[in-house]
């Protein structure tokens, strides 16, 4: 036989200097994070230099790092600066950096198995679901984030609503009847994916109009569902929204949760950011009727401030969230004793199998911080949506444009005594705030009207981040309408 090799390192010292390098760097890299702009754009010589073919050799360690810091770690989307308030992204923690490395060390396969990391996976879980509202002993699953946790809970409800074994005969079948589920307009577009994905079809998603607060319209909701029915269609899903995407409303849950019932329908709730306001004692009564909903899924990587990628799904019911995956080949059949005990806890409440230890960053957060403390934070973002609507609201220049129900306020630059393009105006303040790299606000079109939309999810951001861009916004907003 020829020698044989590992992929450890030939020099332990080696790799422990490099290590503690890459650390020292890294928290580094987040003290100074006020000093570097918000954004920049990858230049030209790097794009060149990670342009090259497969490495078929190779180089140390050391020399991999030096390219990574060079060429890397200058040119992020971002989303750890204070001054970034684009779409929704969080920006993690000193904590979930270190413990995404201890996980990594570890490399538990988390499909089940008796085993230290399957527990902390289960109590995490069982800690969302009592933040939640939900009961004791209630389903879940963290996966990637929220438009697999979503994509989960649909499919139990397809499974649990379509009133036919639709695991054993699909969608297929003369006799199946086309399935039906409802939801707003203003519902993020992770409904059309799980739509074309799960076969249903795009035609299968009613988008109920809303109403001014940009929540959905709850009496058409009913209409379609009553149409659907007539129409020989089968009703399955309903959908709220806590926190939408556009502007952060948050539809009348419990309202929903009625009609619902009143149809027998899976009551499902899309909460990727807004779930987690259940956290802030002030904040909770806008969703405590979650509490209500058959399923919910959330990002911890937004308003959990953790780093990503993490979702969670919880399921009301554990029997019929497993009844929509659970699978036992004879090759992962559990036994009484030994690690094969439980071999697929985890993996029957979803598609994966193979599963990483992302909970581990979940557990030591919130052993470290503490519910109440990142309550703390969101309230505070919170407060900070509510100062920037404030300062919106006394500039004659600046115009809100969606009421501010959470962290997002939407708005725009506008003197209605000049005749301009004003979307135009305003894309080119938004392109232009981003280019300069103060800050990263995000963009949408509210009622014909191009919004620069501020999503504030940061535990960085600070008031005086607020108090600048406001003034930039003007200021570009002048330059640009003078420039014609």
């Amino acid at each position: 036989m020829k020698p044989e090799e590992t992929l450890d390192p030939d020099d332990w010292e080696e790799a422990r200097r490099v290590g503690h390098l890459m650390i020292d760097d890294m928290l580094d890299y987040l003290i100074t994070v006020r000093e570097r702009p918000a954004w920049r754009s990858v230049p030209g010589e790097t794009k060149t230099a990670l342009d090259e073919p497969a490495p078929m050799d190779g180089a140390p360690l050391s020399e991999v790092y030096d390219t990574f810091k060079t060429h890397v770690l200058p040119y992020p989307t971002g989303n750890l600066h204070p001054g970034f308030f684009g779409w929704v992204m969080g920006n993690g923690t000193v904590t979930g950096m270190l413990a995404d490395m201890l996980a990594s060390g570890m490399n538990p396969h988390v499909g089940g198995y008796d085993q230290a990391a399957a527990l902390v996976e289960r109590q995490v879980i069982a800690w969302f679901a009592e933040l939640m509202g939900y009961p004791n002993g209630a389903s879940g699953l963290l996966v990637t984030g929220a438009t697999m946790a979503n994509i989960n809970a649909l499919a139990v409800a397809r499974n649990e609503k379509a009133g036919f074994d639709i695991r054993e005969r699909g969608l297929q079948h003369e006799s199946a009847p086309k399935l039906r589920l409802y939801g707003s307009v203003e519902t993020h577009n992770w409904i059309l994916k799980a739509c074309e994905l799960m076969g249903l079809g795009r035609d299968a998603y009613r988008a109920a109009p809303v109403n001014d607060a940009y929540q959905i319209d709850i009496d058409a909701c009913r209409a379609a569902i009553k149409q659907d029915i007539e129409n020989g269609d089968k009703p399955f899903c309903l959908l709220g929204s806590a926190g939408t995407v556009n502007t952060g409303a948050i539809d009348n849950l419990a309202g929903l949760r009625a009609l619902a019932d009143e149809f027998d329908l899976w009551f499902h709730i899309d909460g990727a950011f807004g779930s987690l306001a259940a956290l802030s004692p002030q904040a909770r009564p806008l969703v405590e009727a979650q509490a209500q909903a058959d399923s919910i899924a959330f990002d911890l990587h937004k308003w959990g401030y953790m780093p990503y990628d993490v979702g969670c799904v919880l399921v009301r019911d554990t029997g019929v969230h497993e009844a929509a995956f659970k699978q036992t080949p004879s090759y992962l059949s559990s036994t009484t004793r030994g690690l094969s005990v439980e071999t697929t806890y985890f993996a029957d409440k979803g598609v994966q199998l193979s599963r990483s230890f992302r909970a581990l960053k979940v557990w030591m957060s919130l052993k470290e911080q503490g519910a109440q403390k990142i309550g703390r934070l969101i309230q505070q973002n919170i407060d900070q949506a509510k100062y920037l609507e404030g300062l919106v609201r006394a500039d004659d220049d600046l115009e809100v444009l969606a009421p501010v129900s959470l962290n997002i306020v939407c708005f725009r630059y506008c003197r209605h005594e000049d005749d301009a393009d004003w979307n135009a105006v305003n894309e080119e303040i938004l392109l232009r705030i981003q280019e300069s790299g103060s800050a990263v606000p995000s963009q949408t079109i509210l009622d014909g009207n191009f919004a620069i939309r501020v999503c504030i999810t940061n535990h960085r951001t600070r008031i005086e981040d607020l108090d600048q861009l406001a003034k930039d916004v003007v200021r570009h907003g002048r330059d640009v309408v003078s420039a014609g």
